[in-house]
């Protein structure tokens, strides 16, 4: 099965040499018939190629002219840009494209990326509203949390597919053989939390084949109780935010803590405490898949450098040999009474 990837070379804060940097390394993730389409100015990643003395047939340019802000507002940008680099990878990852990219990538505009997904390669069979699917890492192993924030406003039944996904995902890209999956709330008791995460409970009760622990609170997030934790995209980005600048900030704090105590100590604890930051840094898991689109939407972190290209290639790759949509979309197919029945409920409440 030969794998056509397409990567907006021009997305995140370090575009577009650290994006090209990771896209050349990434190659060494590809089979011989695999392909990496280079979406962004011919020109630019020509000279690029050349000063590199980068000559790999897998290598295709896509040209595109325009790069959406990071502070523009997604729709309309989709809309006004459209000769842009996520646009255009949007289009390359359509089931209308002339010469369709089973996957894209960008560290770009995360919010353009989301618009552009369901825009031009529109939502997977089922699916109401596709969701941001990050792994954290932790001491006890990978954790999926969903949404990181592509839906900020979900109803119960969205948060319900979403832990769906992210249990299909986990299972078939980390290797899980039964996720545990948790709702994230503010307490663990049956009676905490709004009507949202309630009705969202009830519809997990219900859903045969996954393994639903209940709620968890913020602080289990890293302790190992679960396996995927569904939330809503604004307590998702957040969440995701926060645990970022904790991890720098304590290690920073580590770092300086032995120094101060003995320079010389510090020295000998520098690759112990590089190879744990290693264990726990973002860079190393690459992007999150945009769980729902008709297709695979990788977004990485704005601060990608190549080593996160490098991974999310590596991910990209895992994700469309792991036929994850697939067993997607045939979950939601055999649930869908479940959904049916809490909607009817829903419209007689009110």
């Amino acid at each position: 099965m030969s794998i056509r990837v397409a990567i907006d070379v021009m997305g995140g804060d370090h575009a577009p040499n650290a994006i090209l940097d990771g896209c050349v390394e990434g190659l060494s993730h590809l089979d011989e018939s695999d392909t990496l389409v280079l979406v962004g100015p011919k020109d630019l990643i020509g000279k690029y190629l050349s000063d590199k003395q980068v000559d790999d047939p897998r290598i295709e340019i896509a040209h595109a002219t325009q790069v959406i802000p990071m502070g523009a507002s997604p729709t309309v940008a989709v809309r006004q840009y459209s000769d842009s680099t996520i646009v255009k990878m949007a289009k390359l990852g359509s089931k209308k494209a002339q010469v369709q990219c089973d996957a894209v990538i960008s560290a770009g505009n995360t919010g353009a990326c989301v618009a552009a997904g369901q825009m031009h390669m529109k939502r997977l069979r089922g699916v109401h509203r596709p969701g941001i699917a990050v792994t954290f890492p932790s001491f006890h192993g990978p954790v999926v949390l969903c949404d990181a924030g592509a839906n900020p406003e979900p109803r119960a039944t969205h948060l319900w597919q979403y832990a769906i996904m992210a249990d299909v995902y986990a299972r078939r890209v980390l290797g899980e053989e039964s996720p545990r999956v948790g709702l994230l709330n503010i307490g663990s008791e049956e009676s905490k939390g709004s009507g949202l995460a309630r009705g969202t409970a009830e519809l997990l009760k219900k859903t045969p084949d996954i393994n639903y622990i209940g709620y968890i609170e913020g602080r289990d997030i890293f302790s190992g109780v679960a396996d995927v934790i569904v939330t809503d995209g604004f307590v998702g980005n957040t969440v995701l935010k926060m645990a970022e600048g904790f991890a720098k900030s304590i290690f920073q704090a580590i770092a300086q803590e032995i120094f101060e105590y003995d320079p010389k100590l510090a020295t000998e604890f520098e690759p112990i405490v590089k190879s744990i930051y290693k264990k726990n840094d973002y860079h190393e898991h690459g992007g999150a898949p945009l769980l729902g689109v008709n297709g695979v939407m990788m977004i990485a972190h704005g601060t990608s450098e190549a080593r996160t290209i490098k991974s999310a290639i590596k991910n990209t790759i895992e994700y469309v040999r792991g036929h994850v949509n697939d067993e997607i979309a045939e979950r939601l197919e055999q649930l869908v009474e479940i959904e049916q029945h809490a909607t009817q409920q829903s419209e007689s409440a009110s």
